[in-house]
């Protein structure tokens, strides 16, 4: 019988204003990387407050995410495998992000080529990607409604 396989389930916010995301540059392995803010969903947290909670705690930043960008199902180079939740929200103007967390050194709005040509700085190739699904998607973004977060 092969083993079970459990993926870590995490939530990502793509933050976009005139033309620019938000991202988080956090120290990894002694290495600058960038992520959208995001993090891992904690038990009796819905998926939407785990976006909510891991935008607050990595920009100070309180937020309601408009739509469901994405859902993707990655495994890292360490084969820890992933199943990551991708929001969205639009901004009316850039604002300046706080991060709460101390694993966040700083905040950047970055055009999506500045994003492109640090990809080798990316957390994950799931950074761009998501981007590119949320530049694709033209607004149109899946409702939030199609989550249940209904506990029993």
């Amino acid at each position: 019988m092969n083993q079970r396989y459990k993926p870590n389930t995490t939530v990502a916010t793509i933050i976009h204003c005139s033309g620019k995301f938000l991202l988080v540059e956090e120290w990894i392995d002694g290495q600058i990387r960038y992520n959208q803010p995001a993090g891992h969903l904690e038990a009796n947290e819905t998926i939407i407050a785990a976006c909510q909670r891991e935008v607050l705690e990595e920009t100070g930043l309180s937020i309601t995410p408009s739509g469901l960008v994405g859902i993707y199902q990655f495994t890292a180079s360490n084969n820890v495998a992933f199943v990551r939740f991708s929001f969205c929200v639009e901004l009316p103007v850039q604002v300046t992000a706080i991060p709460q967390d101390a694993a966040i050194t700083r905040t950047h709005w970055f055009t999506r080529d500045e994003i492109s040509s640090k990809s080798t700085q990316m957390r994950s190739p799931l950074v761009l990607k998501s981007i590119d699904d949320f530049l694709a998607q033209q607004n149109q973004h899946f409702p939030l409604n199609l989550l249940n977060a209904d506990f029993f």
